[in-house]
């Protein structure tokens, strides 16, 4: 008899646990009812990239001292440096320089330890080709700046969407479930 009340009161344990569960899973469902829609129609909205985001390397062909620096520093050995050295003025001459972003990581260790500062991060990202061999850029194309999101007029930016919207409920003294 005793062992078929311990059953009764683990079954009856178990039954409230499970239906504790059920209720928080019920709550968390209910508190998503109230968010905003994080979507974007993205190729007529954007979302204005962070400041230190990692997009397309810029390159200054100018500034470049073909030191190499950015080879050994990347971890695929991905920057191809071309270079001849001129005697008569004992400096190494850059000829080509060339990235592959079908390759790249974008780690950004080849604009962290430039020493010239001729390679940077752009906020471009929108790098897709039907063939992989156009990710492969020369440096004519790495030095083309991208066009801002912001002076762009065919796209409407976002820019923290959520947080305008969040405040303008919040001023509007309605009652939310959800903290944000």
């Amino acid at each position: 008899m005793f062992p078929m009340v311990t059953g009764f009161m683990s079954y009856g344990q178990q039954t409230i646990r499970a239906t504790r569960y059920i209720g928080q899973s019920f709550i968390t469902t209910l508190s998503h009812t109230n968010r905003l829609p994080i979507t974007i129609h993205y190729p007529y909205e954007k979302s204005i990239t962070p400041e230190r985001f990692r997009g397309r390397i810029h390159f200054e062909f100018d500034k470049c001292i073909a030191c190499e620096v950015c080879v050994r520093v990347c971890p695929i050995d991905l920057p191809l440096v071309d270079w001849r050295f001129e005697k008569d003025i004992k400096k190494k001459q850059l000829l080509n320089y060339s990235i592959d972003f079908g390759a790249c990581i974008f780690c950004g260790n080849c604009v962290e330890y430039c020493p010239t500062s001729c390679l940077s991060m752009t906020e471009e990202y929108e790098l897709s080709t039907y063939d992989r061999h156009e990710l492969n850029y020369n440096q004519i194309a790495l030095s083309r700046l991208p066009i801002s999101i912001m002076e762009d007029y065919t796209i409407q930016t976002i820019r923290n969407s959520t947080k305008s919207k969040i405040e303008e409920d919040k001023s509007s003294n309605s009652r939310t479930i959800t903290d944000y």
